[in-house]
C-alpha cells in the first residue's frame, strides 16, 4: 500500500468549484491587493477566533514581526521563546534588534516548558512568544499567570494551530486569541492553507490593530502617500483572502477529521514502542502533525519507506544551535528535552481525507517493524 504524507489535491478536489469562483471574482474585480476579499476574510477569521481585530498579511513571519513592533520591542530587549520549532519566531525577534532567549520544552506536549519561563525573565524581558507546535496548545493558563504577575505581554505563535483550543476560566478559547496578540501562517500545508503565502495577526487591542494595519502598508493608513513612520510591504493579496475565506467555512470540519484520525492512531499504537502525542483535558489539539517519538527513528523511517509509507522529520536541529544563533553560545546539553525530541520525533501521515485503512496499515507496519528489530 502507498500512504502519502500529505495530499493537498484531495482537499482541493472537494472545494475546486468554490475556489475557482473565488479566484474569478478577484480577476473580474481587478482589485488584487487587500480590498473587499481580504477585508471579508479578516472579519470572518476574527469572528471565528473570538477576537476583535484581524490584520491579514503576506506571511506568518510578517505577523510575528509586526506583533513585536506594535508592542514596542526594540534593540537591547529580550524576548523568550522556544528552542524546538521553525526559526520564524527567533527571526522576527532578531528583525527588531532584540535578542531571543531560548527555553527548553517539556516532554509531554513538546511545547515551551512554562515551569522554566520565570527563571528566564530578566529586567530586559519585553515579551514571550510561545509556539503551539504541531497543533498542540501551550499551557496558556500557567503562562498567562506568569505574564500577569510580570506585566510581560504574550504573543502566541499559532501558525500550526488553526482551530486548536484551550480551556480558560471563561471557557474554551481558540489558540491565538488568548494572549495580547496571536499570529498565524497560511502556508499551503497548514490546516488553513492559502494558495501561496499568507499570514494574519489577531488582537483585541485597538492600538495594536491600528498600528499593524499601517505597518503592513508602508506606514500609511490608506493609499494617501502620508507616511508618519517607516512601514513594510506586508500586504495580503486578494487571491489569498478569497481562497482562505472559502476554506475557513470548512476548518472546523477538517479539524474534527484530524482529531478522529489522531484518535485512531492513538488506539492502534497504544502497545507499540513509540511515544504518541500527549492528551490533556484542558486542550484540544488541531493535529497539524501527528508526531511520535522513537529512539531508532532512522530505522523506523527506512522500514516504513520500504512499506510505501511516507513520513516527515521536522526541526532536527534546534534553533539555538543553528548557525544564525551560534553567537549566543549555546551548547549541547543546554536543552536536554528539546535535544531528545530533535533526535526522536517522527511525523506520520495525517490529513482530513486520510482513510482509516491507511492509518491501520501505518500502525501495523510500525508494530511489524518493532517485532523485526
Amino acid at each position: 500500500m502507498k500512504v502519502t504524507f500529505i495530499d493537498l489535491q484531495a482537499q482541493y478536489r472537494s472545494i475546486r468549484d468554490e475556489i475557482r469562483q473565488a479566484l474569478e471574482r478577484v480577476v473580474d474585480s481587478t482589485n488584487f491587493i487587500l480590498g473587499e476579499e481580504v477585508e471579508r476574510f479578516e472579519q470572518n477569521f476574527a469572528a471565528y477566533l473570538g477576537a476583535k481585530h484581524c490584520v491579514a498579511l503576506n506571511s506568518g513571519t510578517s505577523a510575528l514581526h509586526l506583533a513585536l513592533l506594535s508592542l514596542g520591542i526594540k534593540e537591547g530587549d529580550e524576548v523568550i521563546t522556544t528552542t524546538h520549532g521553525f526559526i520564524a519566531p527567533a527571526e522576527a525577534i532578531s528583525y527588531t534588534g532584540a535578542t531571543p532567549v531560548f527555553v527548553d520544552i517539556n516532554a509531554r506536549d513538546l511545547n515551551l516548558d512554562v515551569s522554566r519561563v520565570s527563571d528566564a525573565i530578566t529586567d530586559k524581558t519585553r515579551a514571550i512568544i510561545p509556539v503551539h507546535l504541531y497543533g498542540q496548545p501551550v499551557d496558556m493558563s500557567g503562562l498567562m499567570k506568569i505574564a500577569g504577575e510580570s506585566g510581560i505581554p504574550i504573543i502566541e505563535d499559532a501558525a500550526q494551530a488553526h482551530g486548536a483550543e484551550f480551556l480558560t476560566e471563561r471557557g474554551w478559547k481558540k489558540a491565538g486569541s488568548i494572549g495580547e496578540v496571536g499570529c498565524f501562517s497560511f502556508y499551503p500545508t497548514k490546516n488553513l492553507g492559502a494558495c501561496g503565502e499568507g499570514g494574519a495577526l489577531v488582537t483585541d487591542s485597538q492600538e495594536v490593530y491600528e498600528s499593524t494595519r499601517m505597518l503592513r502598508n508602508h506606514g500609511q493608513k490608506d493609499k494617501q502617500y502620508n507616511h508618519p513612520f517607516i512601514g513594510y510591504n506586508y500586504r495580503m493579496t486578494a487571491f489569498q483572502g478569497a481562497v482562505l475565506d472559502v476554506k475557513l467555512k470548512r476548518l472546523d470540519e477538517w479539524t474534527e477529521a484530524r482529531r478522529a484520525r489522531a484518535a485512531l492512531y492513538n488506539s492502534e499504537l497504544k502497545d507499540a514502542p513509540v511515544k504518541t502525542p500527549g492528551e490533556f483535558e484542558n486542550r484540544r489539539s488541531a493535529y497539524q502533525q501527528y508526531v511520535v517519538m522513537v529512539k531508532d527513528r532512522e530505522g523506523l523511517m527506512t522500514y516504513l519507506q520500504e512499506k510505501g509509507v511516507e513520513t516527515g522529520v521536522y526541526y532536527p536541529q534546534l534553533i539555538p544551535f543553528q548557525g544564525a544563533y551560534r553567537y549566543l553560545g549555546h551548547r549541547e546539553g543546554d536543552f536536554p528535552v528539546a535535544e531528545t525530541c530533535a533526535r526522536e520525533c517522527l511525523s506520520l501521515p495525517l490529513y482530513p481525507e486520510l482513510e482509516d485503512d491507511s492509518i491501520r496499515y501505518v500502525c501495523d507496519s510500525i508494530k511489524a517493524w518493532a517485532k523485526s528489530v
